[in-house]
């Protein structure tokens, strides 16, 4: 199949059938649905009944005492009209949203005990027992199938795609991937299955803690997904990554905690949960069943195993692997990196057949009393489908506990406990220094407390390079150079043969750099590191890693545990929970179902929504006043000339002022501009486009003046840099000239310092530009040519930087700046 710019290859699975599994010719249209009427909401009977459901339910979280006075407002507001409020009182709605069919997977549990042999004295937990909440997974599979918002990001069959120009293999979502292709193989050798689509189901778990002040209020979620949905839909939380249980954690007292026996309790009874859970699906992953798609179309549909999200304490206990080893690996835990080849289940029960528990788990680092849950399925192998973790990984494992640690104890082997303490306090203000940024955050305190969490850490790695420049050898900030291009090459949306091998090459210069910790470091054979070796060969089998990252998972914790946890009383929470989750799912069925149909358009209220920036009339001279630029009107002349007269080679500076247009009217300023780009690696909508707000505010949040740097496009034929420049906003404004607006930037130009970038850090340098006479080197820009928010860090030098220095002065402090690629995935891409 080609296009202007891919061509695509696709395996002969998810072909459309009837209801009866019957296969239908090529391009035959989705049998209709029922219709509904236009004006049916049920079980709501009209739009403001469910916008105040959802409003009251989803978004505010009413407690049921202020939901009651509200309808008790609305009830006092409406008497005169002899009307009532869409519910009597907080019972009124939740019952509506109980009685909702639509995304309602009941919750269900049952109980599990110890049942092998007793000891003589038997410890309180082999007594206890542990109570499971789950949903049918088989179920939320059909719901996220039927999904009809899904219907343009969901691939039935696998594929291979590939550049039309240069046959270069690209991977992206899951479907393009190696594995979902051999899965499509090991399913086209069944006769029965043929044409069958396979939907893998994508499993992700992690405790997380609620509360740590008010006692051990630690939960276990367990997630799931299917790879047939795009990477950008999982990303974006939509409906395509739910919960289906909360396991249990066993507890004993401190006397047995630490027993061995204890120990394989807790690991096994994690597989088994897993195997209870998932066994509804067992079925229909060697026999197809018909399942209507949100296309409309039915197909025969197999079920498999796929990736497994967890970080490396998770990986252990699914893998059966002992830790400082590799789950995925047999390489030898005192040289990880030495190499070895790649585990899988054959081979692990072979051994197990036929050596002693002793060698398992000295030399092979097998726990051979375990059996993992995967043993319990077809064609799932836990080994292979241990999936990539870039959070836990490399962000909070090889940045800040290797590098941003051993920068720290080189410093205090280097020069001392003392002079170690005052570079570290110089290389805090640098951090604290940095100039904000759209959706960069800041660290007052530069980067020394106690409670780190994976947001603190991926905007460490954003700034810290320059930070530590002139303090430590030129090798060390290579090292970290070198782990954030791994970093932000490995987490791009599309994955080509090229970033393969500019990924093996960031490694190599990380290995090869990271030799300068040698002083402080006793060993390099870290399995958080070591996993890095393994990621070009989890791209070609799982594809662009940013659908299968753990900081999807995490980030699910605030909805789905969180927020239920923090609106529950406290009291049994797991139960309000429960029924906070499945109310959550049922409004969102239900919203998808009403925009299906076309009954959420526009707003419930008739009127525009407010103004959202400030903005007002002033003429050219009063603005030149404000921001103290005497010859506005001349450069707004040449702006003018140039729009005007666009075939025209000469430079406006050379025409006389008295040829130039001249715009006498007013014009309007605004505080910000917003740019709209597509940026799928870095947070951003389903389709992949992000939106950034670029301010130039005179009082930001009434503290202080904030003039953000931009990318300016100058030669849209050259590719990053060397087609961009970088500007200061001054000011936006627009104005109308001959009866067409003309929406405009004052900025100040940058100029770049060489003509590539810099060797060590990798980002290029730019400095403020001046006329021969030391004034700004100022002009007016259409606002099309802003292409993108940009993030100056200073170049700090070896100098100690000023204690009361403040971010916001930072570019007004600095003679020279980076260019920031690491500020977000989308700059690391056109700046580098």
């Amino acid at each position: 199949m080609l296009n202007s710019a891919f061509f695509y290859i696709y395996s002969r699975l998810g072909r459309p059938c009837t209801a009866d599994g019957e296969f239908l010719p090529h391009g035959t249209p989705p049998t209709p649905m029922p219709p509904k009427a236009p004006d049916d909401w049920s079980p709501y009977r009209n739009r403001l009944e469910f916008e105040m459901a959802e409003f009251a339910f989803k978004k505010c979280h009413m407690s049921a005492k202020n939901l009651d006075f509200l309808c008790d407002l609305m009830a006092a507001t409406l008497v005169k009209h002899h009307d009532v409020p869409p519910f009597a009182d907080h019972k009124d709605l939740h019952n509506v949203i109980d009685v909702t069919q639509l995304g309602d997977v009941p919750w269900q549990s049952f109980s599990v005990q110890y049942t092998g042999e007793c000891p003589e004295v038997v410890p309180p937990w082999m007594d206890d027992e542990f109570e499971v909440w789950y949903r049918d997974p088989h179920a939320m599979a059909h719901n996220i199938l039927a999904n009809p918002t899904f219907k343009n990001e969901i691939d039935y069959t696998p594929f291979r795609e590939y550049d039309a120009v240069d046959d270069m293999r690209r991977w992206k979502d899951f479907m393009s991937r190696d594995w979902a292709w051999q899965q499509a193989d090991t399913i086209s050798k069944d006769p029965e299955a043929h044409g069958s689509a396979l939907v893998p189901i994508i499993l992700g778990s992690d405790k997380t803690t609620v509360s740590v002040g008010t006692g051990n209020n630690e939960y276990y979620p367990l997630y799931a997904s299917i790879g047939n949905v795009c990477n950008n839909v999982r990303r974006a939380h939509r409906d395509a990554l739910v919960i289906i249980g909360f396991l249990t954690i066993p507890k004993t007292d401190r006397k047995h905690s630490k027993d061995d026996m204890f120990r394989i309790f807790c690991r096994q009874l994690f597989h088994s949960l897993l195997s209870a859970i998932l066994s509804s699906l067992e079925s229909a992953m060697t026999k197809y069943e018909v399942v209507c798609c949100g296309d409309g179309h039915f197909r025969r549909i197999i079920y498999s195993l796929g990736p497994y999200i967890a970080d490396y304490e998770e990986q252990l206990v699914l893998s059966c692997i002992i830790k400082h080893w590799c789950p995925k690996c047999i390489a030898v835990r005192m040289n990880l990196d030495g190499g070895g080849v790649y585990r899988c289940c054959g081979h692990t029960d072979f051994l197990i057949d036929e050596l002693h528990g002793d060698v398992l788990w000295d030399e092979f680092s097998i726990i051979g009393d375990l059996v993992p849950f995967t043993n319990d399925f077809p064609q799932a192998d836990i080994h292979e489908l241990l999936s990539f973790d870039l959070l836990h990984q490399l962000i909070k494992g090889a940045f800040k506990d290797h590098l941003v640690n051993w920068v720290v104890k080189y410093l205090k082997a280097a020069h001392g406990t003392r002079r170690a303490e005052e570079i570290m306090s110089d290389i805090d203000r640098r951090v604290t220094a940095v100039p904000s940024f759209a959706g960069l955050r800041r660290f007052p305190q530069g980067r020394d407390f106690k409670q780190w969490t994976g947001d603190d850490s991926k905007a460490l790695m954003k700034v810290f390079l320059p930070a530590i420049e002139g303090h430590v050898p030129g090798d060390m900030v290579r090292a970290f150079r070198a782990l954030l291009e791994f970093c932000y090459l490995a987490r791009r949306d599309v994955v080509t043969e090229d970033t393969l091998n500019q990924i093996q090459d960031a490694l190599h210069r990380f290995h090869h750099y990271c030799k300068i910790f040698d002083l402080v470091v006793p060993t390099f054979s870290l399995p958080r590191q070591h996993s890095m070796i393994h990621y070009v060969d989890m791209i070609q089998l799982f594809g662009a890693l940013n659908g299968l990252c753990s900081s999807i998972t995490e980030s699910k914790h605030i909805k789905a545990v969180k927020e239920p946890w923090h609106w529950s009383s406290r009291h049994n929470a797991l139960g309000q929970m429960l029924v906070t989750n499945q109310c959550l799912d049922k409004l969102a069925a239900s919203r998808v179902d009403f925009d299906a149909r076309g009954m959420l358009t526009g707003t419930i209220l008739s009127s525009a929504l407010a103004a959202l920036e400030r903005k007002w009339a002033r003429t050219v001279a009063a603005l030149a006043r404000e921001v103290a630029v005497p010859d506005l009107q001349r450069l707004i002349q040449h702006f003018l000339f140039t729009q005007l007269n666009q075939d025209d080679p000469c430079d406006p500076t050379d025409v006389p002022t008295g040829s130039l247009p001249r715009h006498e009217g007013k014009l309007q300023v605004f505080n910000s501009a917003a740019a709209t780009f597509f940026a799928p690696s870095d947070l951003s909508g389903t389709g992949g486009m992000r939106r950034e707000h670029i301010r130039a505010c005179p009082l930001w949040r009434k503290e202080y003046l904030r003039n953000d740097c931009v990318f300016i496009n100058t030669n849209s034929n050259t590719q990053g840099m060397r087609g961009l420049e970088v500007a200061r906003i001054v000011c936006f404004f627009s104005f109308n000239h001959n009866w067409e607006v003309y929406p405009c930037a004052l900025i100040q130009w940058f100029e770049k310092i060489n003509d590539c970038a810099d060797e060590d850090t990798g980002m290029w340098m730019v400095c403020p530009s001046f006329h021969e006479d030391g004034s700004r080197d100022l002009a007016v820009i259409h606002i099309e040519m802003v292409f993108h928010a940009a993030h100056l860090l200073p170049i700090y030098g070896s100098e100690y930087i000023p204690d009361g220095l403040k971010f916001y002065h930072s570019i007004d402090s600095f003679r020279s700046f980076y260019v920031n690629k690491f500020a977000d995935h989308h700059t690391f891409e056109i700046a580098s």
